[in-house]
C-alpha cells in the first residue's frame, strides 16, 4: 500500500505547516489546487493519551485531500507505537514522522530536529512506529494497546462523519516517511540521512536548512542534491523542501537536485491554486520543455474561495477560534491593488458574515480593483464580482 511510488514524479505536495495547515486549509487547498500528497500540522504524540479530543481535531481530513499523510512528534518510542495504531485506524494513508521542527519549545524537549543529535533514538522512534502499523494490520485492536471505550468510539465516530468510501475498511500497511533537516548547527547531510536510511522509511522529505538557521537565509538546496545521490538505489524517496515560490521554482529545483518531489510551504499559504497546473509542469519535464502555466487567478474566484474558506473554518473549528482564520485572511490578501486596505479589514474579522460584509464594502467603494492588468481572468469591474449567498 506504498501510495509514494504510485504518484507521477515529480512529486509536488503540500508541506506540513504548524498553525497553517489545518483542516480547512488543507480542503480548500485541495479541492482548488490538488497536490499529489497533502500532510497535516504535525501533532504531538503525547495527545493521544492525555488531550484525545485535541488530536482528533488536528487529524480532521476530508476524503478529497487523499493521499493524506498524519504528522506525528515527539521522543518516546512507546507512544509512537501506540499513536501508530490511531493513525492506521483513522484510515491515513501514511504516517509522517517530523525530525525536523526547529522551534525552541520542540526542540529544547528533545523532539523534532532536535533527534538529529540522538540518531540511536531516532532509529528506535521509526522501527516503534513501524511496528505498530505492523500489528495493527496483524489484527491488533486499540483496547489490546490501552486505549479506552470512550477513545475508540471518539475515533468511530470520526470515521463515520467523515463517511469516506474512497478507503478499503481492510487494515492497511501504511507507509513511514520522514520530514527532516540537514543538520543540527552544522550540515551533517551524508551521516545523517545513513542513519534514516537504515530503517528504509519510504520517503525522507529534507528542509534545506539546519535547526539553528530557522527559517533564516536561503534554503541549501546544493546539499539536498547531494542527499539525493545517498539515496540512489536504496527505494527510500527524496523530497527537498525550502524556499519554493511557484511551480517554476518547482521545475528548477527537480532539474538541479534530480530529486524525487518537492513539499510547497509558505507558498501556498493564500494560494491554494497553487498546485494547479502540476500535470502541464511534470509533462514539461519529461519533454525536457517550459511548462504552459495557467493565468493568474482572477478577483471573482480570490474572492468566492475566501469566502469558502471562512464558512469551511467556521463549521470546523466554531466561531470561537475564528481570530486563527485571520492570517489566512490576510495571505489571500495580496497582488492586487488596494489589498494592503483589506488586509487591515481582515485582521478585525470575527467569522464567515463579517468576511462576506469587508468584501463587499471592499468591492463597492474599490472600483478599480479589479481591474483588467490586474489579473487575467478578472471581469474589468469590480462590481460584477458576486460573492457567495448566506
Amino acid at each position: 500500500m506504498n501510495f509514494w511510488h504510485n504518484i507521477a514524479k515529480p512529486i509536488i505536495g503540500l508541506a506540513p505547516m504548524d498553525g497553517v495547515t489545518d483542516a480547512s486549509f488543507r480542503h480548500i487547498t485541495a479541492k482548488h489546487g490538488g497536490p499529489d500528497v497533502t500532510l497535516t500540522e504535525f501533532v504531538n504524540i503525547q495527545s493521544a493519551l492525555y488531550s484525545p479530543h485535541t488530536l482528533l481535531k488536528d487529524f480532521t481530513y476530508s476524503a478529497i485531500e487523499r493521499p493524506i499523510v498524519a504528522q506525528i512528534y515527539g521522543k518516546t518510542p512507546e507512544l509512537f507505537y501506540k499513536v501508530a495504531h490511531i493513525v492506521c485506524e483513522l484510515g491515513f494513508d501514511g504516517l509522517d514522522i517530523n525530525m525536523g521542527c526547529p522551534a525552541k519549545k520542540v526542540a529544547a524537549s528533545g523532539c523534532g530536529a532536535a533527534l538529529i543529535r540522538t540518531p540511536e533514538l531516532a532509529r528506535a522512534i521509526i522501527r516503534a512506529a513501524r511496528r505498530g502499523i505492523q500489528d495493527w494490520h496483524c489484527g491488533q485492536t486499540l483496547r489490546d494497546v490501552g486505549f479506552d471505550s470512550a477513545m475508540i468510539e471518539q475515533l468511530q465516530g470520526a470515521n463515520h462523519e467523515r463517511n469516506d468510501r474512497s478507503v478499503n475498511l481492510e487494515r492497511r500497511l501504511i507507509p513511514i516517511s520522514v520530514k527532516t533537516r540537514l543538520g543540527y548547527d552544522r550540515i551533517v547531510i551524508e551521516d545523517w540521512l545513513a542513519t534514516l536510511l537504515s530503517e528504509k522509511p519510504a520517503a525522507i522529505s529534507l528542509h534545506g536548512r539546519t535547526l539553528e538557521q530557522g527559517y533564516k537565509g536561503e534554503a541549501n538546496w546544493e546539499a539536498i542534491a547531494r542527499a539525493v545521490e545517498v539515496a540512489a538505489g536504496t527505494g527510500t524517496l527524496i523530497l527537498g523542501n525550502g524556499d519554493v515560490r511557484d511551480l517554476r521554482d518547482v521545475g528548477e529545483r527537480v532539474r538541479q537536485t534530480r530529486v524525487d518531489g518537492v513539499l510547497i510551504g509558505r507558498s501556498a499559504q493564500g494560494d491554494p491554486w497553487m498546485f494547479r497546473d502540476k500535470g502541464a509542469l511534470k509533462q514539461a519535464l519529461r519533454c525536457a520543455g517550459e511548462a504552459r502555466l495557467g493565468d493568474p487567478i482572477g478577483m471573482e474566484e480570490r474572492f468566492r474561495v475566501v469566502v469558502e474558506h471562512s464558512e469551511l473554518f467556521e463549521r470546523l473549528c466554531g466561531g470561537s477560534r475564528f481570530v486563527a482564520m485571520r492570517k489566512h485572511l490576510t495571505w489571500y490578501c495580496r497582488n492586487f491593488r488596494g489589498a494592503a486596505e483589506l488586509r487591515a479589514r481582515m485582521t478585525r474579522a470575527n467569522g464567515a458574515e463579517d468576511v462576506r460584509r469587508c468584501l463587499a464594502e471592499f468591492l463597492a467603494h474599490a472600483p478599480g480593483a479589479a481591474e483588467p492588468g490586474e489579473s487575467s481572468h478578472s471581469h474589468g469591474r469590480a462590481e460584477e464580482v458576486a460573492l457567495p449567498a448566506c
